[in-house]
């Protein structure tokens, strides 16, 4: 049995096979003969391979299925998300604002974009070449979307391992800077292709090449080539070199990189690569690409780090008060002398410079402004570019001792005159003890000298006697506009005033006792020369009796004579004024007149930090003294109400209309010592 079950199983009872297969023969089997188990592998085989071929078809055609539909979700997506093209339009170009002197000088542009546009028939022929030749050579050929040049960039990309290299065309760029937003996005980007496209359907070759130039982003906030011609060459694209040309439209890949103000060396490197790309399509010759590249364009000083900046942020806000929203260009033209603007920046800038650093004054500002109120120069810090916060406008600090004319004014206007005496000596005011500057008491003393040496104790006495609520309505009276606290403090500078509002203050004393808003801008109108709005003379009316403002000028004149502002200088003309250092010296102050201009310096630093000992009487005075040298060149001198002649009789000054609505001069109390009319006399007749 067990060797019938062996040979059932194909061997020898003991599980061995003894039997002689025809491989085992010499020269194996006969040829084309296949064993079983080959034809069964075979089979196998051939089923396998029928069977991958039927997969591999049937999910093609899934996968192709899929592609299908995905394209058409993605087309309807892009198609949801996108307005119809029927209500497409081409957004209007943000307004721009250009800011003018009261030459008609160009001080500053605001605005999105920064320049008009210009058409593409006024510049010249090689400035659209030049564009075209660097980021779109097939511009003329394709219908929005050039899949060569996508090919190409991608061929760049993988070859130079991520090297970005644009594939994006003329149109495409277009398209982007008009309708979508600047994210890298394969959404993004299929927005783009389709809007592309309906361009080169809905416009012309020139007309998107016009629109393109004056829309494209050139860096330091330029758009557009007008504006990215006057931000780096200083002139009109109209005026545009070929090596010029050739740097604009080199900085269009990267302009924060490329801008020549802080890059020229690789600016001049792609505008040579944009010469040669010239040259190759036939643009140029290759002399004249030759020519250009040796001889480069150089980008000149930028106007935007000035302190006219200052001013163009001012009048911005000026602005949007006036007019409130406008959707074209405007042209504001401002009081602003460009001269006298460079000139108060100098000063400043330069004293601060060389002084600065040793007696600790990182900042300072400085305002000077008519006799009506009319700003000539604003400077709110010693670098734009550092910081554009404007101290002279928005900087809250202590006026110290430059507060004090309104305490002698309400004195005054209560009945005393400035040869009124009273005690310079130590006093208590609820545990308080303020001292002077040097800690000195001189004793009974004139309120002349009294504010010419910038005495504290009287000032404090003058503000007990007549109070500080009444010192805190003349302050708001004469232009002050911050709070103040009305205590005894006030009578040493305590509440804080910005230099805008300080100078406005002083201008009555200049003009003869009217009120003044300060302003800038005088007219606003569209390039056409449509006006938007102009200035119309507003008088405030009398807000001091002129006697009294006689009597102030007089006595802030010995501030320069024999006081804390002697070391000013200004020849040829009798000038006013007062010095004023706030406590631990955190601010030095001096604003100082004429019949001319009033000017107001404030020097400190940012953190309220303590100086080390700067004083108004310092730095304020010498840089007030250099400014104000060169506002008053070539101006016939005229004396200050009461200087020179009592009550203004016969001093030049021309008053106001005498239409205007006066306010009624405060009624004066009866002094102790002989009162108003007693020193009217004595000044008249000499009696003493």
């Amino acid at each position: 049995m067990a060797w019938r079950q062996g040979r059932k199983r194909g061997g020898t009872a003991d599980g061995f096979d003894l039997r002689l297969w025809p491989q085992d023969r010499i020269g194996g089997p006969p040829k084309g003969h296949a064993t079983g188990a080959q034809r069964k592998s075979r089979k196998r085989g051939r089923r396998k391979a029928r069977f991958s071929i039927g997969r591999l078809i049937y999910w093609g055609v899934v996968l192709t299925l899929w592609a299908v539909i995905a394209g058409i979700g993605t087309l309807v997506w892009i198609g949801i998300h996108l307005p119809p093209i029927q209500s497409l339009a081409i957004p209007k170009r943000p307004p721009s604002v250009l800011i003018l002197g009261a030459n008609g000088a160009t001080l500053a542009t605001r605005g999105d974009m920064g320049g008009a546009a210009v058409a593409l028939n006024e510049l010249p022929d090689y400035v659209p070449k030049a564009f075209i030749a660097i980021e779109d050579r097939r511009f003329y050929s394709h219908h929005g979307v050039d899949p060569r040049g996508i090919l190409r960039a991608v061929i760049a990309d993988v070859l130079h391992r991520g090297a970005s290299q644009g594939g994006s065309t003329i149109t495409q760029q277009l398209a982007k800077n008009l309708f979508l937003t600047q994210q890298r996005t394969v959404s993004r980007k299929l927005q783009e292709l389709v809007l592309a496209i309906w361009l080169e359907h809905k416009f012309t070759k020139a007309q998107i090449l016009d629109l393109y130039l004056n829309r494209v982003y050139f860096g330091s906030g330029a758009y557009g080539v007008e504006a990215a011609s006057q931000r780096y060459f200083g002139k009109s694209a109209r005026r545009l070199t070929l090596a010029e040309a050739a740097l604009l439209a080199g900085l269009v890949q990267s302009p924060a990189r490329l801008a020549p103000s802080r890059n020229p060396d690789g600016a001049e490197r792609r505008a040579r690569l944009v010469l040669a790309d010239m040259a190759e399509q036939k643009f140029i010759t290759g002399e004249a690409a030759r020519v250009a590249a040796a001889h480069p364009a150089r980008a000149v000083k930028a106007a935007g780090a000035t302190a006219a900046n200052y001013v163009a942020d001012w009048v911005m806000d000026a602005v949007n008060d006036i007019v409130g929203s406008f959707d074209e260009d405007i042209v504001v033209e401002t009081s602003i002398d460009p001269v006298l603007q460079t000139a108060a920046e100098h000063a400043l800038t330069d004293i601060l410079a060389q002084k600065g650093e040793k007696l600790n004054v990182g900042e300072g500002a400085l305002v000077a402004m008519t006799p009506d109120g009319v700003v000539r120069a604003l400077v709110g810090g010693k670098s734009y570019a550092e910081s554009q916060f404007n101290r002279a406008i928005s900087a809250r600090r202590q006026p110290g001792s430059a507060f004090k004319p309104f305490v002698y004014l309400t004195a005054l206007e209560h009945g005393l005159t400035p040869d009124s005496v009273r005690d310079d000596a130590p006093i208590a005011v609820n545990g308080w003890k303020p001292e002077n500057y040097e800690r000195k008491y001189l004793g009974p003393v004139t309120l002349t000298q009294a504010l010419a040496d910038s005495l504290n104790t009287v000032s404090v006495r003058l503000t007990l006697e007549f109070g500080p609520a009444a010192v805190a309505r003349t302050a708001y009276r004469m232009g002050i506009t911050s709070p103040i606290e009305p205590n005894a403090s006030i009578a040493l500078g305590t509440s804080e005033v910005s230099p805008l509002e300080l100078v406005a203050a002083y201008t009555p004393f200049a003009n003869g006792g009217f009120g003044v808003s300060p302003h800038v801008v005088e007219r606003v109108r569209t390039p056409g020369g449509k006006t938007l709005y102009a200035r119309s003379t507003q008088l405030l009316g009398r807000i001091v009796d002129a006697r009294y403002v006689a009597m102030m000028n007089t006595m802030l004149h010995q501030t320069l004579v024999s006081g804390t502002a002697r070391r000013a200088d200004l020849p040829g003309w009798l000038a006013a004024g007062k010095t004023g250092t706030s406590q631990d010296f955190r601010d030095a102050w001096f604003i100082g007149y004429t019949s001319h201009l009033v000017t107001g310096i404030w020097l400190g630093n940012d953190d309220n930090s303590p100086t080390r000992r700067a004083v108004g009487s310092g730095l304020p005075v010498e840089i007030w003294s250099r400014f104000m040298k060169t506002a008053h060149q070539g101006v016939t001198p005229v004396p200050l109400l009461g200087l020179g002649n009592v009550a203004g009789l016969g001093n030049g000054w021309t008053a106001p209309a005498p239409n205007v609505a006066q306010a009624p001069a405060p009624r004066p109390t009866q002094p102790a010592d002989g009162g108003l009319d007693s020193w009217l006399l004595d000044k008249l007749f000499g009696r003493r």
